[in-house]
Protein backbone atom coordinates (compact mmCIF):
# COMPACT_ATOMS: atom_id res chain seq x y z
CA UNK A 1 0.00 0.00 0.00
CA UNK A 2 0.97 3.58 -0.50
CA UNK A 3 1.92 5.83 2.38
CA UNK A 4 -1.22 7.61 2.31
CA UNK A 5 -3.20 4.84 2.79
CA UNK A 6 -0.65 3.08 5.24
CA UNK A 7 -1.09 6.36 7.24
CA UNK A 8 -5.13 5.50 7.49
CA UNK A 9 -5.28 2.19 8.08
CA UNK A 10 -1.59 1.38 10.40
CA UNK A 11 -2.69 -0.08 12.66
CA UNK A 12 -6.22 -1.99 11.81
CA UNK A 13 -6.84 -2.62 15.60
CA UNK A 14 -10.50 -0.79 16.75
CA UNK A 15 -10.78 -0.10 20.24
CA UNK A 16 -14.80 -1.53 20.78
CA UNK A 17 -15.87 -0.69 16.78
CA UNK A 18 -14.59 3.17 17.38
CA UNK A 19 -13.08 3.85 13.63
CA UNK A 20 -11.26 6.73 15.29
CA UNK A 21 -8.29 5.94 17.80
CA UNK A 22 -9.70 6.87 21.49
CA UNK A 23 -6.88 8.64 23.47
CA UNK A 24 -5.45 6.85 26.73
CA UNK A 25 -4.68 9.84 28.94
CA UNK A 26 -2.94 7.10 31.58
CA UNK A 27 0.40 7.52 32.34
CA UNK A 28 0.63 4.24 34.37
CA UNK A 29 -0.50 0.79 33.23
CA UNK A 30 -1.48 -2.48 35.77
CA UNK A 31 0.71 -5.28 36.27
CA UNK A 32 1.27 -8.14 38.34
CA UNK A 33 3.05 -8.61 42.14
CA UNK A 34 5.85 -8.42 40.46
CA UNK A 35 6.77 -5.14 38.74
CA UNK A 36 8.23 -6.40 35.53
CA UNK A 37 5.20 -8.84 35.46
CA UNK A 38 3.16 -7.23 32.20
CA UNK A 39 -0.21 -8.33 32.79
CA UNK A 40 -1.13 -6.01 29.51
CA UNK A 41 1.17 -4.50 26.70
CA UNK A 42 2.31 -1.58 28.56
CA UNK A 43 3.82 -0.34 31.58
CA UNK A 44 4.45 3.48 31.79
CA UNK A 45 4.21 5.94 29.31
CA UNK A 46 8.55 6.54 29.26
CA UNK A 47 8.21 3.42 27.93
CA UNK A 48 5.12 3.27 25.46
CA UNK A 49 1.43 3.51 25.46
CA UNK A 50 -1.36 3.01 23.31
CA UNK A 51 -1.63 6.65 21.05
CA UNK A 52 2.43 6.39 21.22
CA UNK A 53 2.24 2.59 19.44
CA UNK A 54 -0.61 4.02 17.42
CA UNK A 55 1.77 7.12 15.96
CA UNK A 56 4.81 4.59 15.61
CA UNK A 57 3.19 1.97 13.72
CA UNK A 58 2.05 4.35 11.02
CA UNK A 59 4.95 5.96 10.39
CA UNK A 60 7.21 2.59 10.36
CA UNK A 61 4.52 2.17 8.20
CA UNK A 62 4.76 4.76 5.78
CA UNK A 63 8.36 4.89 5.79
CA UNK A 64 8.45 1.48 5.35
CA UNK A 65 11.06 1.09 7.85
CA UNK A 66 11.36 -1.66 11.15
CA UNK A 67 10.80 0.42 13.63
CA UNK A 68 10.03 3.70 14.82
CA UNK A 69 10.41 5.85 18.39
CA UNK A 70 8.41 9.35 19.14
CA UNK A 71 9.74 11.94 20.85
CA UNK A 72 8.44 15.08 22.27
CA UNK A 73 10.25 17.14 19.85
CA UNK A 74 12.03 16.81 17.13
CA UNK A 75 15.58 18.02 19.33
CA UNK A 76 14.31 15.14 21.27
CA UNK A 77 14.35 12.62 18.61
CA UNK A 78 17.69 14.20 17.20
CA UNK A 79 19.89 14.05 20.65
CA UNK A 80 18.83 10.79 21.05
CA UNK A 81 20.62 9.67 17.64
CA UNK A 82 23.60 11.34 18.20
CA UNK A 83 23.97 10.04 21.73
CA UNK A 84 24.41 6.71 19.83
CA UNK A 85 27.35 7.56 18.97
CA UNK A 86 30.65 6.27 20.73
CA UNK A 87 34.04 8.48 21.94
CA UNK A 88 36.89 8.14 19.20
CA UNK A 89 34.05 7.93 16.63
CA UNK A 90 33.95 10.50 13.52
CA UNK A 91 30.19 11.72 12.31
CA UNK A 92 29.78 14.19 8.71
CA UNK A 93 26.77 16.41 8.34
CA UNK A 94 26.11 18.58 5.88
CA UNK A 95 27.20 22.46 6.23
CA UNK A 96 23.44 23.46 5.33
CA UNK A 97 21.75 22.14 8.60
CA UNK A 98 18.87 23.00 10.88
CA UNK A 99 21.17 25.57 13.25
CA UNK A 100 20.17 23.87 16.59
CA UNK A 101 21.78 20.26 15.96
CA UNK A 102 24.34 22.01 14.03
CA UNK A 103 25.09 23.53 17.77
CA UNK A 104 24.07 20.38 19.38
CA UNK A 105 26.56 18.63 17.64
CA UNK A 106 29.32 21.20 18.00
CA UNK A 107 28.93 22.14 21.52
CA UNK A 108 27.91 18.40 23.11
CA UNK A 109 30.42 15.73 20.69
CA UNK A 110 33.55 17.32 21.16
CA UNK A 111 33.05 17.27 25.10
CA UNK A 112 32.58 13.55 24.18
CA UNK A 113 35.65 12.92 22.21
CA UNK A 114 33.99 12.49 18.93
CA UNK A 115 34.73 14.33 16.17
CA UNK A 116 32.64 16.70 14.04
CA UNK A 117 33.41 17.18 10.14
CA UNK A 118 31.32 19.99 8.29
CA UNK A 119 31.23 18.95 4.36
CA UNK A 120 29.55 20.09 1.34
CA UNK A 121 27.15 16.95 0.63
CA UNK A 122 26.24 17.97 -2.65
CA UNK A 123 29.83 18.06 -4.05
CA UNK A 124 30.64 14.83 -5.07
CA UNK A 125 34.74 14.96 -4.96
CA UNK A 126 33.98 16.18 -1.03
CA UNK A 127 32.18 13.25 -0.72
CA UNK A 128 34.22 10.90 -1.97
CA UNK A 129 37.19 12.46 -0.14
CA UNK A 130 35.36 12.33 3.55
CA UNK A 131 34.62 9.38 2.95
CA UNK A 132 37.59 7.46 2.20
CA UNK A 133 38.25 6.91 5.69
CA UNK A 134 36.25 5.72 8.49
CA UNK A 135 33.28 7.43 10.13
CA UNK A 136 30.13 6.17 12.09
CA UNK A 137 27.65 8.25 10.52
CA UNK A 138 26.62 10.90 7.78
CA UNK A 139 23.84 13.57 8.90
CA UNK A 140 22.26 15.13 5.99
CA UNK A 141 18.84 16.59 5.11
CA UNK A 142 16.87 16.77 2.02
CA UNK A 143 15.69 19.33 1.44
CA UNK A 144 17.99 21.28 3.73
CA UNK A 145 16.89 23.64 5.85
CA UNK A 146 17.15 26.81 4.88
CA UNK A 147 18.77 26.77 1.62
CA UNK A 148 16.88 23.97 0.51
CA UNK A 149 20.37 21.95 -1.42
CA UNK A 150 19.03 18.52 -2.59
CA UNK A 151 21.22 15.78 -1.86
CA UNK A 152 21.51 12.55 -3.15
CA UNK A 153 20.52 10.12 -1.02
CA UNK A 154 21.49 7.04 -2.45
CA UNK A 155 25.02 8.15 -3.78
CA UNK A 156 25.31 9.06 0.17
CA UNK A 157 24.14 5.72 1.45
CA UNK A 158 26.21 3.57 -1.43
CA UNK A 159 29.62 5.52 -0.42
CA UNK A 160 28.96 5.52 3.03
CA UNK A 161 28.36 1.73 3.69
CA UNK A 162 32.23 1.05 2.69
CA UNK A 163 33.18 2.41 5.53
CA UNK A 164 30.72 1.23 8.15
CA UNK A 165 29.09 4.92 8.36
CA UNK A 166 25.41 5.05 9.44
CA UNK A 167 23.20 7.70 7.30
CA UNK A 168 20.63 9.62 9.18
CA UNK A 169 18.25 11.69 6.94
CA UNK A 170 16.19 14.50 8.78
CA UNK A 171 12.78 14.33 6.05
CA UNK A 172 11.14 17.06 7.83
CA UNK A 173 10.50 19.27 4.42
CA UNK A 174 10.03 16.11 2.60
CA UNK A 175 7.70 14.27 4.61
CA UNK A 176 6.81 10.39 3.87
CA UNK A 177 4.52 11.47 1.72
CA UNK A 178 7.43 12.94 -1.18
CA UNK A 179 10.26 10.81 -0.10
CA UNK A 180 11.45 7.40 1.55
CA UNK A 181 15.42 8.02 2.86
CA UNK A 182 15.09 4.01 3.91
CA UNK A 183 14.63 2.61 0.39
CA UNK A 184 17.24 4.85 -0.77
CA UNK A 185 19.77 3.13 1.71
CA UNK A 186 18.99 5.39 5.06
CA UNK A 187 19.51 3.63 8.48
CA UNK A 188 17.82 6.67 10.11
CA UNK A 189 15.01 8.98 9.06
CA UNK A 190 14.59 11.96 11.61
CA UNK A 191 11.44 13.73 11.51
CA UNK A 192 10.06 16.96 13.62
CA UNK A 193 6.76 15.51 13.62
CA UNK A 194 5.62 19.07 15.24
CA UNK A 195 5.77 20.35 11.49
CA UNK A 196 3.53 18.95 8.36
CA UNK A 197 2.58 15.75 10.23
CA UNK A 198 0.57 17.90 12.98
CA UNK A 199 0.00 20.23 10.28
CA UNK A 200 -1.70 22.89 12.68
CA UNK A 201 0.97 24.47 14.26
CA UNK A 202 -0.73 23.60 17.54
CA UNK A 203 1.44 20.26 18.70
CA UNK A 204 5.38 19.56 19.40
CA UNK A 205 6.85 16.01 18.91
CA UNK A 206 9.49 14.63 17.12
CA UNK A 207 10.30 11.01 15.39
CA UNK A 208 12.69 8.33 14.69
CA UNK A 209 12.10 5.68 12.10
CA UNK A 210 15.03 3.00 11.68
CA UNK A 211 16.00 0.54 9.19
CA UNK A 212 16.54 -2.03 11.40
CA UNK A 213 14.76 -3.26 14.66
CA UNK A 214 17.81 -2.78 16.96
CA UNK A 215 18.69 0.39 16.54
CA UNK A 216 15.02 1.41 17.26
CA UNK A 217 15.27 -0.77 20.51
CA UNK A 218 18.67 1.36 21.40
CA UNK A 219 16.55 4.81 20.75
CA UNK A 220 13.59 3.41 23.20
CA UNK A 221 16.17 2.79 25.86
CA UNK A 222 17.19 6.41 25.29
CA UNK A 223 14.23 7.96 25.20
CA UNK A 224 13.25 5.48 28.68
CA UNK A 225 16.32 6.78 30.25
CA UNK A 226 16.68 10.77 29.38
CA UNK A 227 12.71 11.28 29.69
CA UNK A 228 12.07 12.06 26.25
CA UNK A 229 8.76 10.99 25.72
CA UNK A 230 5.99 12.07 23.61
CA UNK A 231 2.69 12.83 25.95
CA UNK A 232 -0.51 10.39 24.60
CA UNK A 233 -2.48 13.63 23.39
CA UNK A 234 0.80 15.04 20.99
CA UNK A 235 1.28 11.38 19.70
CA UNK A 236 -2.69 11.45 19.06
CA UNK A 237 -3.10 14.35 17.07
CA UNK A 238 -0.03 13.51 15.16
CA UNK A 239 -1.35 10.41 13.97
CA UNK A 240 -5.05 12.45 13.54
CA UNK A 241 -2.53 14.86 11.33
CA UNK A 242 -0.50 11.82 8.99
CA UNK A 243 -4.26 10.75 8.07
CA UNK A 244 -4.87 13.85 5.94
CA UNK A 245 -1.05 14.76 5.18
CA UNK A 246 -0.72 13.43 2.02
CA UNK A 247 -4.01 16.08 0.88
CA UNK A 248 -2.44 18.73 2.56
CA UNK A 249 1.10 18.63 1.12
CA UNK A 250 -0.62 17.81 -2.28
CA UNK A 251 -2.14 21.48 -1.94
CA UNK A 252 1.53 22.94 -0.01
CA UNK A 253 3.14 21.63 -2.97
CA UNK A 254 1.19 23.26 -5.50
CA UNK A 255 1.23 26.61 -3.59
CA UNK A 256 5.21 26.27 -3.59
CA UNK A 257 5.73 25.45 -6.72
CA UNK A 258 3.66 28.84 -8.23
CA UNK A 259 4.99 31.10 -5.83
CA UNK A 260 8.73 29.82 -6.39
CA UNK A 261 7.90 30.79 -10.45
CA UNK A 262 6.77 33.75 -9.66
CA UNK A 263 9.35 34.85 -7.89
CA UNK A 264 11.94 33.36 -9.80
CA UNK A 265 11.59 36.33 -12.33
CA UNK A 266 10.67 39.17 -10.04
CA UNK A 267 13.61 41.72 -10.72
CA UNK A 268 13.67 42.22 -6.19
CA UNK A 269 15.08 38.71 -6.03
CA UNK A 270 18.69 37.53 -6.65
CA UNK A 271 17.79 33.75 -6.17
CA UNK A 272 15.03 31.23 -5.57
CA UNK A 273 15.67 27.82 -4.03
CA UNK A 274 12.97 25.56 -4.70
CA UNK A 275 13.45 22.05 -5.57
CA UNK A 276 11.20 21.80 -8.47
CA UNK A 277 12.30 24.51 -10.14
CA UNK A 278 14.63 23.59 -13.49
CA UNK A 279 16.64 26.20 -12.61
CA UNK A 280 17.75 24.84 -9.34
CA UNK A 281 20.90 23.14 -8.85
CA UNK A 282 19.63 20.05 -7.25
CA UNK A 283 16.19 19.40 -9.96
CA UNK A 284 17.64 16.64 -11.62
CA UNK A 285 17.92 14.87 -8.19
CA UNK A 286 15.17 16.09 -6.47
CA UNK A 287 13.02 14.85 -9.33
CA UNK A 288 14.47 11.24 -9.06
CA UNK A 289 14.27 11.05 -5.18
CA UNK A 290 10.91 13.12 -4.55
CA UNK A 291 7.18 12.84 -5.95
CA UNK A 292 6.67 16.92 -5.76
CA UNK A 293 9.10 19.70 -4.58
CA UNK A 294 7.42 20.48 -1.10
CA UNK A 295 5.88 23.50 0.55
CA UNK A 296 9.18 25.33 1.53
CA UNK A 297 11.45 27.59 -0.66
CA UNK A 298 13.54 30.64 0.21
CA UNK A 299 14.57 33.79 -1.56
CA UNK A 300 17.39 35.92 -1.52
CA UNK A 301 16.29 39.57 -1.81
CA UNK A 302 18.29 41.79 -3.23
CA UNK A 303 19.38 44.13 -0.87
CA UNK A 304 21.01 42.57 1.88
CA UNK A 305 19.55 42.19 5.38
CA UNK A 306 18.15 45.30 5.99
CA UNK A 307 15.78 44.90 2.21
CA UNK A 308 14.71 41.63 3.16
CA UNK A 309 13.41 42.87 6.76
CA UNK A 310 11.68 45.45 4.56
CA UNK A 311 10.05 43.16 2.43
CA UNK A 312 9.06 41.30 5.80
CA UNK A 313 7.75 43.74 7.85
CA UNK A 314 5.11 44.59 4.77
CA UNK A 315 3.26 40.93 4.40
CA UNK A 316 -0.34 40.97 4.82
CA UNK A 317 -1.07 36.99 5.14
CA UNK A 318 2.29 35.80 5.11
CA UNK A 319 3.16 35.76 9.32
CA UNK A 320 6.46 36.65 10.88
CA UNK A 321 6.66 33.49 12.98
CA UNK A 322 9.48 30.62 13.02
CA UNK A 323 8.19 26.69 12.71
CA UNK A 324 6.59 25.95 9.55
CA UNK A 325 4.01 23.08 7.98
CA UNK A 326 1.11 24.56 9.08
CA UNK A 327 -2.24 25.41 7.68
CA UNK A 328 -1.22 29.39 7.29
CA UNK A 329 1.44 30.97 5.33
CA UNK A 330 4.52 32.16 7.32
CA UNK A 331 8.02 33.96 6.82
CA UNK A 332 11.54 34.07 8.93
CA UNK A 333 14.73 35.74 8.28
CA UNK A 334 16.99 32.86 9.38
CA UNK A 335 20.13 34.87 9.94
CA UNK A 336 19.17 36.96 12.51
CA UNK A 337 17.41 33.94 14.47
CA UNK A 338 20.28 31.65 14.36
CA UNK A 339 23.00 34.55 15.84
CA UNK A 340 26.74 36.06 14.79
CA UNK A 341 27.91 32.45 13.80
CA UNK A 342 25.11 31.77 10.95
CA UNK A 343 26.03 31.06 7.49
CA UNK A 344 22.88 31.62 6.18
CA UNK A 345 22.52 34.69 3.41
CA UNK A 346 21.82 37.90 5.17
CA UNK A 347 19.08 38.92 2.60
CA UNK A 348 17.62 34.84 3.00
CA UNK A 349 14.01 34.62 3.81
CA UNK A 350 12.56 31.22 4.30
CA UNK A 351 8.86 30.77 3.36
CA UNK A 352 6.38 28.15 4.44
CA UNK A 353 3.42 27.86 1.77
CA UNK A 354 0.22 27.66 3.54
CA UNK A 355 -3.05 26.16 2.11
CA UNK A 356 -4.58 29.95 1.36
CA UNK A 357 -5.16 30.20 -2.02
CA UNK A 358 -2.12 30.38 -4.36
CA UNK A 359 -3.20 33.64 -5.95
CA UNK A 360 -3.99 35.35 -2.61
CA UNK A 361 -0.42 34.40 -1.65
CA UNK A 362 1.51 35.51 -4.90
CA UNK A 363 -0.69 39.17 -4.54
CA UNK A 364 0.64 39.26 -1.10
CA UNK A 365 4.75 38.93 -2.07
CA UNK A 366 3.98 41.26 -4.71
CA UNK A 367 2.83 44.23 -3.24
CA UNK A 368 5.70 43.35 -0.43
CA UNK A 369 8.63 43.02 -2.84
CA UNK A 370 6.66 46.22 -4.67
CA UNK A 371 6.93 48.15 -1.53
CA UNK A 372 10.99 48.18 -1.75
Amino acid sequence: MKPETLAIHTPKRRYNGAVAPPIHMTTTFEHGAAANELTHDFLYVRHGAPNIRDLEERLAAMEGGAGCVAFSSGMAAAAAILATLNPGERIILHHDLYFDVKTLAKKDLPQRNIAVEFVDLTDQRAVEATLSKPAAMVWLESPTNPQLDVIDIAAIAKLADRVGAKVVVDSTFATPVLQQPITLGAHYVMHSATKYMGGHSDVQGGAVITRDAADAETLLESRILWGGALSPFNAWLISRGLQTLHCRMEKHCGNAAAVAEFLSDHKAIEKVCYPFLESDKGYAIARNQMRAGGGMLSIVVAGGREAAFAVASQFRLFLNATSLGGVESLVEHRASLEGPETKTPQGLLRLSVGLEHKDDLIDDLRQALDAL
